[in-house]
């Protein structure tokens, strides 16, 4: 199982994960918005997805974005550089998943091909301000911690805000029927822990979804910029995970995202559009010591942070210190709703930046899309440290540059 730094061996499946698509189609013009259940999207598998979607369903690559939920209870996915030590039949299983993933991905695409009807799409903003937390904070010392504990009395407040914001779309058959929703918020899937497979809080959200508005609706769900949020809430005692704290979370979120729903607006103008571009973000190199440590570090042994610099570094030696390559994707329908595709845990006030300087009307941010470079922190965090600047592959300023890229697409893209 992937999420953390050591090896888990899943013991169960909680509930089934899932890939859903949502296919567009006007004029000729077709889009395609996938996420997955998964805790990454490496940029080897996107790619080979977005060719046979391609290929097989007749949708531009260019046109297909591929987002994975983050939920810290999926599969390991062998796909370049791994920070998990496998061997054996370990290693057997995770390459045949690895190699079977994109066509069950591609799937659920030809699926959705084959199913396109006449539809209307609507959207609107939901709000949920009280399920996510900052997750870094200002320490009595002077540091920035990282998910210090619950009631710690030396911390002094959080760094940053939330984003309480719910982008939703929804998409209904002529004759009113639920066809789809797409939720959008801002909070890490790492709820559950344990070893049982899930999609965490989607599970939940899509059941709620599916009695309310009929079992034939797909709800498809992406994390918002959320590198820096959690669903910790630091000023309580009481234990916040497992499948009940995940059942708690989706089950309140799929509220909100019904009361969204009565404040829809239609979109009328319905024109496709998809552009993207790739940036090169230069990569964060150690010194020759820290080089040392990180191989001398046993596996998976250590704190936390250690482990997380150990495999930054051990990461870009393998890459030969090369750039990443960051692409910045964005899929519209008309003038005013936007996606935006980010590829890593982005920081939330990158996030928001982003949707105050969109003039589309309604502005996706949906991360972890057709690759994972991991932490992309905002210019003011590095300084302050700790866990995800720590574990940052990419160097400061990388957050502000992918989001003047979007912006930039975004206009591009405005009719």
């Amino acid at each position: 199982m992937a999420g953390y730094f050591v090896n888990r061996e899943a013991t169960a499946i909680h509930d089934p994960l899932l890939a859903r698509a949502l296919v567009f189609e006007n004029e000729g013009v077709r889009i395609a918005i996938i996420t997955c259940d998964l805790t990454n999207m490496p940029a080897g598998i996107a790619t080979v997805v977005r060719r046979l979607v391609e290929r097989q369903a007749g949708i531009p690559a260019s046109h297909v974005m591929v987002s994975a939920t983050h939920a810290h209870t999926a599969p390991v996915i062998l796909s370049g550089w791994t920070r998990y030590v496998l061997d054996g039949e370990m290693k057997r299983i995770a390459d045949e998943y690895a190699a079977a993933l994109p066509a069950r991905i591609v799937k659920s695409v030809t699926e959705a091909v084959a199913r396109l009807r006449p539809a209307r799409v609507s959207a609107s903003i939901g709000e949920a301000p009280a399920l996510a937390f900052h997750r870094r904070f200002h320490m009595k010392d002077g540091s920035v911690g990282w998910n210090p504990g619950k009631l710690n009395p030396n911390i002094v407040r959080a760094a940053g805000p939330i984003d309480p914001a719910i982008p939703l779309v929804y998409v209904e058959g002529e004759d009113g029927q639920a066809i789809a929703a797409y939720v959008n918020y801002a909070i890490h899937l790492d709820t559950v822990g344990g070893t049982e497979f899930s999609s965490d809080l989607v599970y939940s959200l899509g059941e709620a979804l599916k009695v309310a508005r009929g079992r034939e609706i797909v709800t498809l769900f992406s994390m918002g910029c959320a590198g820096n949020i959690n669903h910790v809430n630091t000023a309580v005692a009481r234990r916040q995970s497992g499948h009940g704290e995940a059942a708690r979370i989706g089950t309140t979120l799929a509220a909100a995202v019904l009361q969204a729903i009565e404040a829809l607006s239609p979109i009328q103008d319905v024109r496709l559009h998809a552009k993207a571009e790739t940036l090169l973000l230069e990569a964060v190199m150690g010194t020759a010591a820290e080089a040392a440590e990180a191989h001398a570090l046993k596996p998976q042994t250590g704190a936390t942070q250690q482990l997380a610099k150990a495999a930054r570094i051990l990461e870009i030696e393998a890459r030969a210190n090369r750039a990443f390559e960051a692409e910045v994707q964005v899929l519209r329908i008309g003038a005013d709703l936007v996606w935006v595709g980010l590829p890593g845990e982005i920081f939330v006030e990158l996030g928001l930046d982003l949707k105050s300087r969109s003039r589309a009307r309604w502005t996706v941010p949906a991360t972890q899309a057709n690759a994972a470079i991991g932490y992309i922190p905002h210019l003011a965090a590095y300084p302050q440290g700790s866990y995800e600047v720590v574990s940052a592959r990419v160097k400061a300023g990388s957050g502000e540059k992918l989001v003047n890229k979007a912006l930039e697409l975004i206009e591009a893209t405005t009719p």
